[in-house]
């Protein structure tokens, strides 16, 4: 005998969404990801959860979600860089990734207006001491920056994406909680902005924080203290939604180590040279970590249902690819887009009941769609470019809305 659909609850569940980091290839494929889920899951509103946890480019797509911009838009305005589109909201803007290779120059004059103390400093000591130049001038380190490229763009664009009417850059001010992380750079530790005594903070000032990786973007100074990328500490936080309360557990991890061994004749890691050198490196401790943390979770809060997405290890085109090209950010959000709609589908029968429990469902009939894409393809024509976007939105809204 088949058995019975599980009941719903009788109080609506809380649901946590915990999101990691990874530059802006974490944000395209956090669009796509969460876009596939949004429109899998009956009964799952990402814009309508208990709580939100964002570490570095999570923090972006965290601070959207709890502001109301749901993942579809949020494909519009920063993968397929459409203002024009019909469901657009009001007064958005463009993100252009490419605007985060403007050097940091406030940073450049201040580290060059320390060279002639310096440089002062460093001659007085040899004069005195009659030692070798190196330990002398051992201080012109100081003059290095301690970020090349600024971080700015990040902060006031979404500045001005919360400035929009129903938004908020105010922590107080939302109607969901927002918690984003970020790390003293002084202390080691981990600060969660969002928190009593750190929600003054504007929004768009602590995602900035959270996303100043070390070495690429200067830290970023909040009363006194200076912070930088919050994934130096763990690579998710998913701790702090457990400790909210909540019921379900949502993760997206958008960095794994890749297998080149999947693949016969695979391109070599070594061959790639320092740069697929060292991002190998760090997305195998960021995901071992990862690894460690979700361990933790099962065995603190086993009555919370976990439930993580993230890429395939074998996904070559994701490790190689170029974020800052505007066709390879396209091919990335629908690429994550259709392996989240895969996975769904081959685990449904270990995430039908999970979901269940939380009144919650997978809609198969979306998921055996394959005619089903987030990226549109671009017409030439501006006005032809409108009336195709109308269309293809109408068309997804009755196959996902009919899809049980």
């Amino acid at each position: 005998m088949p058995r019975k659909p599980a009941a719903a609850p009788a109080v609506a569940p809380k649901v946590g969404l915990a999101l990691a980091g990874g530059g802006p290839l974490a944000v395209v494929y956090e669009i796509g990801a969460l876009a596939a889920l949004a429109e899998a899951i009956e009964g799952l509103d990402l814009n309508d959860a208990e709580i939100y946890v964002g570490v570095s480019a999570g923090a972006i797509i965290s601070a959207a979600l709890a502001n109301g911009y749901t993942p579809h838009q949020m494909c519009r305005l920063f993968v397929e860089s459409d203002v024009d589109d019909p469901h657009a909201p009001a007064g958005a803007m463009l993100f252009k990734p490419e605007t985060l290779l403007r050097p940091a120059l406030r940073e450049f004059g201040r580290r060059a207006r320390m060279l002639p103390g310096l440089l002062a400093g460093g001659a007085l000591h040899y004069a005195r001491q009659r030692g070798s130049l190196a330990s002398s001038f051992e201080r012109l380190t100081e003059a290095l920056p301690a970020g090349f490229l600024s971080g700015d763009a990040i902060g006031n664009f979404l500045k001005a994406a919360f400035a929009a009417q129903g938004r908020s850059n105010d922590f107080r001010q939302l109607p969901r909680k927002l918690r984003i992380v970020a790390t003293d750079l002084d202390t080691g530790k981990a600060v969660c902005f969002g928190e009593p005594g750190w929600d003054d903070t504007p929004i768009s000032v602590a995602v900035q924080a959270s996303s100043a990786v070390p070495g690429l973007f200067p830290p970023v100074e909040i009363g006194g203290h200076h912070f930088v990328d919050g994934a130096l500490r763990k690579t998710m936080h998913g701790s702090i939604a457990l400790e909210h309360g909540v019921d379900l557990l949502l993760c997206v991890n958008p960095i794994v180590p890749y297998n080149a061994r999947f693949r016969q004749g695979a391109r070599k890691l070594t061959n790639g040279g320092l740069i697929d050198v060292l991002s190998q490196t760090v997305r195998s401790i960021l995901h071992s970590r990862l690894e460690t943390g979700l361990a933790s979770y099962q065995v603190s809060h086993p009555d919370v249902d976990i439930l993580l997405f993230q890429p395939s290890e074998d996904d070559a085109e994701l490790f190689f690819t170029n974020m800052f090209s505007y066709n390879n950010r396209r091919r990335t959000c629908e690429q994550a887009y259709q392996n989240t709609r895969l996975m769904l589908w081959q685990q449904r029968h270990e995430l039908g009941p999970k979901l269940a429990r939380h009144g919650m469902r997978l809609k198969l009939n979306v998921l055996e769609d394959s005619s089903l894409t987030l990226v549109r393809q671009r017409p030439r024509r501006k006005a032809l470019g409108r009336l195709d976007a109308a269309l293809s939105d109408l068309e997804r809204y009755l196959k996902v809305a009919h899809g049980r």
